[in-house]
């Protein structure tokens, strides 16, 4: 049965010369990349070790926090941010309100408002005398190294980069060249403050994050979290910070003639203080950020667990004793009684993932998948692999939804974004358990990136995260079914009417052209 129902022969035809030339240009590309020599990256400049500063329960979010303690003792507490201006906000105001230290660990940060609002708030918290600790993955962020080493140079910030790549000639031939160790990545996203609040989430520092970017918009969640669960946060900071991975900016200098850092903060206030001023002024002012600032938000109090997988699983091949989050997922879907939701941007079950997910259902378990559309997704050749599975994940018993690329189009008929693409990566379980974190159900996740996330036991939080996200499902999203002949159907509710569609819907021609020629990738890397 054809991928894509739409495609006429001749035009698949066509689509299958180009695949071919494709791929015979790709292997020639990869073949010329690897003669050419690579630089390695220099993982062994020292470093000093460090550990989480713990001595914060006189700070005032500490004093705040052992107030909480004492009425939920035992517990720590959680509170969800869907909205990007809020999950923006709550890290703006924390930094604000830091007093000894700050660690941030992402996948990525980009040079743009957001970038721009969180160094100017890191430095503005370092010139108070607070330790900050930031530890980017080197392959996505488009930082430049020159930037990093400016704001490097605070004797109170430091910075560090992720298993990085060689800067001797070209970043890519460098990259290819060392492939067996670069592919692998640090994914993990965790912020936390004088050891006692921390946001837990899959957003990286970036404008489509948090709804600045007006072309996209990445629709997210992060979970606030303080109380003991922080600590253990830190500790899984830790972890990765004194990692052999984890470099030292020092290490990028290379006689670099760098502006000092008071000129480089003097340019940086008088450029951008001005255009960030309003972006900053909105993320402190929402309804939820003031309730927050007044301490009104009812934080849900929960048993927790911090679920991390080790940076040694990057130096190893994969197997299933470094597979420690998922495998911990997996055991907690199984245990199901009567409900799972998955909902994650980037889904490839492969063969051993239908079978799973078909066990869960024979055993009268529901389960609901919700993932990006082919017009949603911002990664077509994960979308082409997953496309295969339809079928199967269908036959299985599973519900499956997928994101409409216009679900931000409001009542009105007012656009706020171009597009939508879902970001979140969440699982909730039989209404009582809920995770929430950095981790994609596909092959990178699984078996080459490390990921974290939380598991949460409450069934009120459960309980409110599964009402809200039931009751928007029909109008941001497409039903995935099959007709009588065993075709794939998309139905949604669109301005009060039921629509069907007959191929990936909202998608452009040259869009599945592009996800036909990307089913020549190897799943296994995506």
């Amino acid at each position: 049965m054809a991928l894509y129902t739409d495609i006429q022969p001749s035009v698949a035809n066509q689509y299958l010369m180009m695949s071919r030339l494709f791929s015979r240009t790709f292997i020639l590309l990869v073949f010329i990349f690897f003669v050419a020599g690579c630089a390695t990256a220099p993982i062994d400049f020292p470093k000093q070790y460090s550990e989480a500063i713990t001595d914060t329960d006189d700070t005032r979010l500490g004093k705040g926090v052992a107030q909480w303690i004492e009425d939920h003792p035992g517990k720590s507490g959680f509170y969800p941010l869907f909205e990007g201006m809020d999950a923006l906000g709550v890290r703006l105001a924390l930094i604000d309100r830091a007093e000894k230290t700050i660690d941030a660990q992402y996948f990525l940060m980009k040079p743009d408002s957001t970038g721009h609002l969180f160094v100017m708030k890191l430095l503005e918290a370092a010139d108070r005398g607070v330790r900050v600790r930031f530890l980017l993955d080197d392959i996505f962020t488009t930082v430049k190294d020159d930037g990093l080493l400016v704001l490097n140079q605070h004797p109170n910030i430091e910075i560090r980069l992720f298993n990085p790549v060689g800067r001797s000639g070209s970043y890519y031939l460098n990259y290819l060249g060392d492939f067996k160790v670069a592919n692998r990545r640090m994914h993990n996203k965790t912020f936390t403050v004088d050891n006692q609040i921390s946001v837990v989430g899959g957003r990286n520092i970036a404008d489509e994050y948090f709804g600045i970017d007006k072309d996209t918009q990445f629709r997210d969640t992060d979970m606030i979290a303080r109380g003991p669960v922080s600590k253990d946060i830190s500790k899984t900071f830790d972890r990765f910070w004194n990692h052999k991975l984890s470099v030292p900016m020092e290490a990028f200098e290379n006689n670099k003639n760098l502006p000092d850092l008071a000129t480089a903060q003097a340019n940086m206030n008088k450029n951008i203080v001005a255009a960030n001023h309003s972006i900053y002024k909105e993320a402190l002012s929402s309804p939820l950020m003031q309730d927050l600032i007044d301490n009104r938000v009812e934080f849900y109090p929960s048993d927790s667990q911090v679920i991390t997988d080790d940076p040694e699983k990057l130096l190893n091949e994969v197997s299933a004793d470094h597979k420690i989050l998922v495998t911990a997922l997996a055991k907690a879907v199984s245990d199901a009684t009567s409900e799972v939701v998955v909902v994650t941007p980037y889904f490839i079950p492969r063969k051993t993932g239908i079978e799973f997910w078909k066990n869960i259902v024979d055993k009268g378990v529901r389960v609901v998948v919700v993932t990006n559309s082919l017009a949603s997704n911002n990664h077509v050749p994960v979308h082409s692999a997953y496309a295969r599975y339809r079928h199967d994940l269908i036959n299985a018993g599973v519900e499956l939804y997928e994101i409409r690329v216009d679900a931000a189009k409001k009542p009105t008929g007012e656009v706020g974004f171009d597009t939508v693409t879902l970001h979140t990566k969440a699982l909730l379980i039989d209404r009582q358990h809920m995770f929430v974190g950095s981790l994609n159900l596909d092959p990178r996740s699984i078996d080459i990136n490390t990921e974290m996330g939380l598991m949460i036991d409450n069934t009120s939080l459960s309980n409110d995260i599964a009402d809200k996200f039931f009751n928007v499902l029909p109008t941001f999203t497409y039903r995935v079914t099959k007709n009588d002949q065993g075709y794939l159907r998309w139905t949604a509710t669109i301005d009060g009417k039921e629509v069907i569609e007959t191929s990936d819907p909202q998608a452009s021609s040259w869009l599945k052209l592009k996800a036909f020629i990307s089913r020549i990738l190897p799943e296994g890397q995506l």
